[in-house]
């Protein structure tokens, strides 16, 4: 229940939703806005997070990286880790019983798209998105956020909400912050996301700093929407673009309301890569160093590598399964393009030294046949990718336990960029997180 209380001074992030405060709608400053109001205006105060369903144990550090243990409602998970993507509770060509054998920890559900599909009613019904997938180990939701950036030609944005258009039956669908946090409640996962005001962070200008104060406003809302915070932990994201003053505010807001996790959102839209990792710099040395980090939509590894030394814990994206299904594998050097033609002959697995199932069974060949003709191919590679994401978790997790990080992190180097020809963000981000690459480093200027 909201606590209401005279204020003296204007506070931009409270919610504008008593009756004492008329609704904003499509505000870029709240404080101009507010020039003209009376001061003794009643503005909820924010609501706190009191109750959370995880235990996050650092069990090693080397500089900014840090290894730990994350215990969830389903699961112990290690970080680092990698989160694979299912957005309507499956990974595509994959059993649930295949992502348990590669070491999968956590699966990635999106809350809009299972809320259209099956919906959140039947899914609570069959005993929770866990169940109803015939997973065992730890879930998280997506609150839908981030489809006011991919679903934008069918999105309008408001104070209230956002308004979509199903793609489905292009009914419309509102999707509040209220609404996400009760459907993701149905759901069940054990970690659920607020819903934020996402913005690609090519853009720039007056939305940016509306889309963060939006975000803020969100979160109180969000709180007070969350009905099971004993089993389930709600993790605030931080907005801001590109603008350190934007990205500085939204992480001190966010951590007044000690929520039991934080995500640096509205990343990997496009934006150049020195940028990214200095946004990643700044929020994970800013964030509380006893709370699990997560960089939203982070999938290649190289950037999880860089993300990880910079003291970053969770990632998920849909780029290995998505580019498996375009016959492309991930191995240590890069990339393997198995639809080339000179991959027909070519008797060797995907990677020599990876243990999976289908590099000890199956060939570059054989997979080269089925690429383009058949389902079996895309299904093959998708094994094989996201078994080699959970292999670089582990790896990133030992690394540190052990205290040889650095030395991993220089064998990675070294294997993808055997010329010595490392990108310079890559190099930047390294002398922030004082990890010394001067054995494998020729600094690119690409």
């Amino acid at each position: 229940m909201q606590v209401l209380a005279r204020v003296s001074s204007f506070n931009p992030f409270s919610t504008f939703f008593s009756h004492s405060v008329p609704v904003c709608t499509n505000l870029y400053n709240p404080q101009k806005y507010f020039k003209k109001r009376s001061l003794s205006c009643l503005m909820p105060v924010s609501p706190t997070v009191r109750t959370m369903a995880l235990k996050f144990e650092v069990l090693g550090r080397c500089n900014r990286a840090r290894a730990s243990k994350l215990t969830l409602p389903h699961f112990e998970c290690q970080t680092p880790l990698f989160m694979p993507v299912g957005t309507q509770g499956t990974i595509k060509g994959l059993t649930t019983s295949q992502l348990e054998d590669i070491g999968c920890h956590i699966i990635l559900g999106n809350t809009y798209h299972l809320e259209l599909r099956p919906g959140s009613e039947l899914i609570d019904e069959l005993g929770g998105l866990h169940n109803f997938m015939n997973w065992p180990r730890a879930l998280l939701t997506d609150s839908g956020g981030f489809q006011m950036v991919s679903l934008l030609h069918l999105a309008d944005i408001t104070e209230k909400g956002v308004t979509f258009q199903s793609p489905v039956d292009g009914k419309p669908m509102l999707l509040t912050p209220e609404e996400s946090i009760q459907i993701q409640n149905r759901i069940g996962a054990d970690i659920i996301m607020a819903l934020d005001d996402v913005v690609k962070t090519t853009v720039t200008g007056p939305r940016v700093e509306e889309a963060m104060y939006r975000t803020i406003r969100w979160i109180d809302r969000c709180i007070a929407a969350h009905r099971r915070p004993d089993e389930q932990n709600l993790f605030g994201i931080v907005q801001g673009g590109l603008d350190p003053d934007l990205r500085d505010i939204c992480v001190k807001e966010l951590v007044k309301r000690n929520l039991p996790g934080y995500a640096i959102g509205g990343l990997s839209g496009g934006e150049e890569k020195d940028s990214f990792w200095r946004v990643v710099a700044q929020c994970t040395a800013a964030l509380p160093d006893d709370k699990p980090r997560y960089v939203m939509g982070v999938g290649y590894p190289l950037d999880i590598v860089v993300c990880s030394a910079l003291g970053a814990d969770m990632f998920d994206c849909v780029y290995p399964t998505r580019t498996a299904r375009f016959g492309t594998a991930l191995v240590p050097e890069g990339l393997l393009k198995l639809k080339h033609k000179v991959m027909a002959s070519d008797m060797r697995p995907i990677d020599p030294e990876c243990t999976c199932m289908v590099c000890k069974k199956y060939t570059r060949a054989y997979i080269h046949s089925l690429v383009t003709k058949d389902a079996m191919g895309s299904q093959l590679v998708s094994y094989h990718n996201l078994s080699y994401m959970m292999r670089l978790s582990r790896d990133l997790h030992m690394s540190i336990i052990k205290g040889c990080f650095p030395e991993f992190v220089c064998g990675f180097l070294k294997k993808m960029f055997p010329k010595g020809d490392i990108p310079e963000w890559v190099c930047d981000a390294m002398e922030v997180a004082c990890i010394d690459i001067s054995t494998c480093c020729f600094p690119s200027k690409d």
